[in-house]
């Protein structure tokens, strides 16, 4: 067998063991929890957990704040599944375990994807511990995880991106926001490979590229995602400044300390954003 058709079982399976697990439930929207905003899922409602260990082809997760468990149930009265971390590129350079984890999503018959993650700001007016809506995105990665074999029955070997993060699924999370007077910027992600923090030259570049926040994930979700089918959208909690724009000294433990300060505005946001989102 090989690893494209090993890849295709993969999916095929761990589709059939997610809906048997759903048990007749079939949620339209997944989220993605990024570094230190797991908490969301202790808010799910008629949970069902089901750990990635039991989903073939899914990742091995190795980094903190990433526990690998996915998570069904109601959230704000909206059916979703919520993915308690993915795999980084930094960890690996295999494109397989998150081609499972999101082609799964889409073979569960799930039809939005929402991404959320850990980002420096690149701009003052952004702070730390705030929430970015994600516009667009630029993709620094030095590579895509669709290169290779394309596999027509997920999507075509070329698609556009022209509206990458959906402009009417942003507009709803912005008008949550504006209802629960949570503070939403906009703005350009601009993804790193990692795992070494930006220098401040790589700072530099980014604001000169017209990014507003930089992190190490999202982008290769987005592009699987959009791939296959699925509506993308997402926000950032900004855990701090880019290198060389404050006196912080940059660390994980540091990430994973402010993504806890900003979670509670976060979980607000989605909570009154599913519904709209669901509609």
């Amino acid at each position: 067998m090989t690893v494209s058709q090993l890849h295709l079982a993969n999916v095929k399976r761990s589709g059939e063991i997610l809906t048997a697990a759903l048990a007749g439930r079939a949620p339209k929207i997944a989220i993605i929890l990024g570094s230190g905003l797991g908490g969301l899922a202790d808010r799910i409602e008629q949970a069902v957990t089901v750990p990635y260990a039991e989903l073939p082809g899914f990742p091995v997760l190795t980094v903190m704040g990433h526990t690998g468990a996915l998570v069904a149930g109601l959230l704000n009265g909206v059916p979703v599944i919520v993915l308690k971390g993915r795999k980084h590129f930094y960890e690996t350079d295999d494109p397989y375990p998150l081609k499972t984890m999101v082609r799964t999503l889409r073979a569960a018959e799930v039809e939005t994807l929402f991404l959320s993650n850990a980002a420096g700001s690149l701009r003052a007016s952004i702070g730390v511990s705030q929430l970015m809506l994600i516009t667009d995105h630029i993709n620094f990665l030095g590579l895509n995880p669709l290169t290779g074999v394309n596999d027509e029955s997920f999507g075509p070997r070329f698609f556009g991106m022209s509206d990458a993060w959906d402009p009417q699924l942003s507009q709803k999370i912005a008008v949550a926001a504006a209802k629960e007077k949570i503070p939403l910027h906009r703005g350009v992600y601009m993804a790193f490979r990692g795992p070494s923090f930006e220098t401040p030259a790589e700072i530099r570049m980014a604001q000169i590229w017209g990014a507003d926040a930089v992190g190490m994930s999202s982008v290769p979700e987005c592009l699987i995602a959009r791939h296959c089918g699925l509506k993308v959208v997402g926000v950032s909690c900004i855990t701090n400044m880019g290198a060389g724009l404050s006196d912080e000294q940059l660390t994980h433990a540091h990430t994973l300390e402010n993504a806890a300060k900003g979670a509670a505005d976060f979980e607000r946001l989605l909570s009154a954003a599913l519904p709209l989102l669901a509609r």
